[in-house]
Order: C-alpha cells, then sequence, then structure tokens
C-alpha cells in the first residue's frame, strides 16, 4: 500500500529550524515530483516548496526562499523540508503529496496544481510561537 508520512513537527521559537521528513513506502519516490504544502488556522492550504526528481526542479513559494530547502534522499525514499529563521506565520499543518507523473517537460505553475498529486500524507503540526 502506497503511503507518505511526515514527522519533524512541532513547537519552535520564531527564529529557530526545524526539519521536517515525509518517507514513502509502498512506492519509490524517484520519477516523482514531491510537494510540501501547508494550511494555517482558516486558511487555505498552499504550496510551499516542491522537487522534482526526474530533472532536480526545485521551487519555492516567495514567502519561504531563502529560509527553507527541499532534498530528497533516494536510499531512505524520503524528502526533507528544512526550515530556518522560522517565524509565526509558518505556523499549521504541513503536508507532503507525490505526483506519479510529474515530467520533465511539466511547467513550473503546476507544482501548486493539489488535483495532480496522486499520494499524501497525514500531516505534522508546526507551530512557532514564543
Amino acid at each position: 500500500q502506497e503511503q507518505l508520512v511526515e514527522s519533524g513537527g512541532g513547537l519552535v521559537q520564531p527564529g529557530g529550524s526545524l526539519r521536517l521528513s515525509c518517507a514513502a513506502s509502498g512506492f519509490t519516490l524517484d520519477g516523482s515530483g514531491i510537494g510540501w504544502f501547508r494550511q494555517a488556522p482558516g486558511k487555505e492550504r498552499e504550496g510551499v516548496s516542491f522537487i522534482s526528481t526526474r530533472d532536480g526542479r526545485i521551487f519555492y513559494t516567495d514567502s519561504v526562499k531563502g529560509r527553507f530547502t527541499i532534498s530528497i534522499d533516494n536510499a531512505q525514499n524520503t524528502v526533507y523540508l528544512q526550515m530556518n529563521s522560522l517565524k509565526p506565520e509558518d505556523t499549521g499543518v504541513y503536508y507532503c503529496a507525490a505526483d506519479r507523473s510529474w515530467g520533465v517537460t511539466t511547467i513550473e505553475p503546476m507544482w501548486l496544481q493539489e488535483w495532480r498529486y496522486d499520494y499524501w500524507g497525514q500531516g505534522t503540526q508546526v507551530t512557532v510561537s514564543s
């Protein structure tokens, strides 16, 4: 059974760091596009970052550029999201998702289209507060 499991969330003070993990089972992440999304209380879910395993393209939403880093460990079948200089507005439930049909010709804006993703994790809570 294909599954994504996020971990690494928690409570952190502003300016702190967390590293989220997204572990896949039942399928290999290699060949997929992997996105991180988040949903703050009372707000719609939004795209945070994306990595294409086929060609290495990486995308970030503007609000996290320079602070967050996405990476993949193919041996561990896991994608990571390193989050530094965290702000209260980064608070939310973070989800990872896998797009099995992402290709080298898929245009950048498509990573934000949630309908593209075949598998979603259950989410991990990130709270940034003093």
